[in-house]
Parts: structure tokens; sequence; C-alpha cells
């Protein structure tokens, strides 16, 4: 199939995701706390249903099919932003995420520490459309991002025009990640055609970049950034500190941007890796991300309870995080012996132990590698770790990777597979399928494990000599 019917079929799928988002979309005062079936049988529940799930399927095959044969750059970038058209005026897919930031705006805005109480105790004008579970848990966001909340409601004092303007905030950040992924791409030897379709044309981006106008989007966008500008001025204090501070802004929107600093400290090393030369070239980086993180903190006037407040995450329980997964599953396999076990506690946090260990040994290795590539391998160990997984928190590594990965299938299958968990108006089809959601999740684990056993194993044993 050439690649221009392959464009419109994309925006075909785009146009019917927008159709689902007009008649059963995350709606301002639409049910708060609807099921699968609820949604089935409701008004224009079948259409509903059936747009959304066309209109991915559309999209993700169009995405997939092209992923290795995008003509150009231009072409690709010319493609994605004709799929984002119907998605920029259609109301809320995917996520009622929009809401919260504007009540955690107005609270900002009244004075009141959104790290220190919820939105209730305004209470937030708005709050009739946020989910129960988020009205009286604190902020999650970083400082920079609570500054920008409270800009926009006091700019707007409207629900609605603050929604639009949190979404051309979005969109500011998907063109900054477009602006500069060709400095990553060419820097590692990735083609940057393909490079821009795998970021910027997959669904996760125009149904919850865009569409639900997620902070990810501007902290992916500066965390590009801040990646490009190291990677193009290696060596160079002045623009290393520039990065670095581009990386801080990142994690002062969401703190696991810093995932990435230790990394770009490597990729602004000037030759062999040394202690000096780390000092010298990653100093400006780690300095600069740290100041942009401390001073936005202080321009906000907050404290650092921003920090405390990502473990509210976890009040979510979904098996699309594997240490949750694995935690269901043993609960699952006690109960049918007839014991009842808490597991959930013991397996996030054998998962974050997990984490730091291997972050540790990814920049152990990247000394000698490519440090930009294991930056996007760090962010995905961090999605695939932590306790609570969205869709869209795949656009971090995947953005990076795209640009730093010559292997990319096993991208474009966490891709399309994420891209069908969220319904239309919210609703996250894990709540509903932990079994088998839970076990399979649990057997896709232990394989992996094993792979990757053998895999460090083999690397040991030593070559045959002839």
């Amino acid at each position: 199939m050439s690649h221009h019917l392959t464009r419109w079929i994309g925006l075909a799928g785009s146009a019917l995701l927008a159709v689902a988002a007009y008649l059963g979309g995350a709606l301002p005062h639409s049910p708060l706390r609807p099921t699968p079936v609820s949604i089935w049988q409701g008004r224009h529940g079948p259409l509903v249903v059936g747009a959304w799930l066309v209109g991915t399927a559309l999209m993700a095959w169009a995405w997939w099919s092209l992923r290795d044969r995008v003509p150009s750059a231009r072409w690709a970038l010319v493609t994605a932003g004709l799929w984002l058209v119907p998605l920029l005026v259609a109301p809320p897919l995917g996520s009622r995420d929009v809401y919260a930031y504007a009540c955690q705006g107005a609270s900002y805005a009244a004075g009141i520490n959104p790290y220190e109480q919820g939105v209730s105790t305004l209470p937030c004008p708005w709050l009739d459309t946020i989910s129960y579970i988020w009205r009286d848990t604190p902020a999650p966001y970083g400082p920079l991002f609570v500054m920008i909340s409270g800009a926009v409601v006091r700019a707007t004092g409207s629900l609605y025009a603050s929604m639009a303007l949190f979404r051309l905030i979005a969109v500011a950040g998907v063109a900054l990640t477009a602006w500069c992924l060709p400095v990553l791409a060419r820097r590692c030897g990735v083609p940057v055609r393909r490079a821009l379709w795998l970021a910027l044309a997959s669904p996760l981006v125009g149904v919850h970049l865009v569409s639900g106008a997620h902070n990810d989007a501007l902290m992916v966008g500066l965390l590009v950034a801040g990646l490009a500008v190291v990677a193009a001025r290696p060596g160079r204090p002045g623009p290393l500190l520039a990065g670095g501070v581009l990386l801080g802004l990142a994690a002062a929107v969401k703190v696991t941007a810093l995932v990435v600093v230790p990394f770009a400290a490597l990729a602004a090393i000037v030759g062999p890796y040394r202690i000096r030369a780390l000092l010298r070239d990653g100093g400006p980086v780690v300095g600069g991300a740290l100041a942009a993180v401390v001073g936005a903190t202080l321009a906000a006037g907050l404290d650092f309870g921003w920090v405390s407040g990502l473990a509210r995450g976890g009040d979510v329980i979904a098996w699309t995080s594997p240490p949750t997964a694995v935690g269901q599953t043993v609960g699952y396999v006690a109960a049918l012996f007839g014991a009842h076990v808490d597991a959930l506690p013991v397996t996030r946090a054998i998962g974050v132990a997990v984490l730091a260990v291997l972050l540790v040994r990814l920049w152990w290795r990247a000394r000698t590698r490519d440090p930009l590539w294991h930056a996007g391998l760090a962010l995905a160990a961090t999605v695939a770790l932590a306790p609570l997984f969205h869709p869209w928190y795949w656009t971090w590594p995947l953005t990076v990777l795209a640009a730093t990965a010559l292997r990319t299938g096993w991208l474009g299958v966490v891709t399309v597979v994420s891209s069908f968990l969220v319904l239309a108006d919210g609703t996250g089809l894990a709540r509903y399928t932990k079994m088998p959601g839970a076990p399979l999740m649990t057997l896709l684990v232990i394989v992996v494990a094993v792979r990757l056993v053998r895999s460090a194993r083999a690397a040991r044993r030593p070559a045959p000599v002839d």
C-alpha cells in the first residue's frame, strides 16, 4: 500500500476518534464512575465504542505500517500534523487529567499549597469534573507546572478556556520535540524521518498528549530540547549549562525527567570517559538541572512536597504495571489456598529496588557506549518498574528511543498495545481485566527475566578458541 493512502487511512482514524470524543469522550460533566458495560448501554454507546476502536486501530495500523518506510522527514511532520487536526478541536480523549490541572491551578491561584491539600479544599469551582479519587490528594506535578496551571486559570477564569490553553501548551511541547529530535537522531546515526515518525505520529501523541492535553507533552519537549543541546555542544560549558537547565525544567514539570540527567552528563564528555572529564563536562549539566529544579521550587513559593506527592500514584491498582501485576497474581494464588495476602507493597518495593540497581548498571555501561540510547532505556525501565503505568507514560522512552535506537520493533508493539488500554472517556480497561491481565503480565515478567539472565550469562561466556 502506498504511503499516500496510508496517510489518509490514519486521518480517517483520527476523525473517528474525534467523533468518539464528541459523543462520549472525557466530557466535563459525564459520569465519573462508568464501566465498559454502562458505556456500551449508554446513549450512542455502540457508536462511541465502535468509533474509538476502529479509529484507534486505523491510526495504529497506519503508524506501524510506515515505521520503516517513511519517505522523508517533511512528509512525516506534515502527516503527523494532519492527523492531529481533528483531535485539536475535539473534547478531551482518554483522561480527565486536564480538569485536575485546572482545579490545581485554581487552588494555587487562591494561595493554597496544592502539595498539602487537595482541590476540594478551595473548593475548586469545577470540582464535579474530577474523578473522586483525586479530589483530596495532593498534586503530583512539579512546581513549574503548578505555576503554569495557576497562570492559566488566572488568565482565563474559565474551565473551557483553561482546557484550550492547556491543549495549546501541549501542542507547544510536541512542536518543541519535533524541532529538537532531529539533532538527537543525527547524533546517534538514526534516520531523522523514522525518528520523527515514531515519536510524533503514534496514537498516543494524538489521543493523550494533544487531545488529553497531558503535561507529559511539555515535559518530553523540554527533555528532548535539553538532550539536543547537550548532544550538539559537548565539552562547551555554556551550552551544557543551558542543556542542564532545560532538563531541570522538564523535571520541574514531572520529576521522573531527572532519570535522564546522569546520562546527559556522560553525553557531555569530549573524548573517553574519565572522572576528571565527567566533572569538567558533566558538572555544568548536573548543576544546571539542579539549579532549575530548586529555582522553580523557590519561585513557586512551595516546598519539596511535590516529591512526596508522587507516592499517591500507588492509589491506583492496575496490572499494566508489572510489579503491581505480580503482587495481584500472588494474591490470587494465595486465595486458591484460602489465604489472604496483600503482596502489593512488597512487589512494588522490589520493583523500585530493581529499578535503582538497573539504573546504576545502565549508567555504568553507558560510560563506554552511547549514553543517549541508555537514557532512553533508563526511561523505559522507569516506566516499566513504577507502581503505576498510564499509556501516555510510554511517550517518554518512546520519544528518546525513536531517535537513539536502531531496533524499534518492541517499541512499536508496546505503543500499539498501550493505545488500546483506555476507552474514549478515560475508563481504563485494566480495572476490569484483572483476570487474566495480571497473570499474563506476570508470565511476561518471568519470560523477560529468564531471557535477560540467559543473555547476561552468554555475554560472560568466553568465546571459543579455534
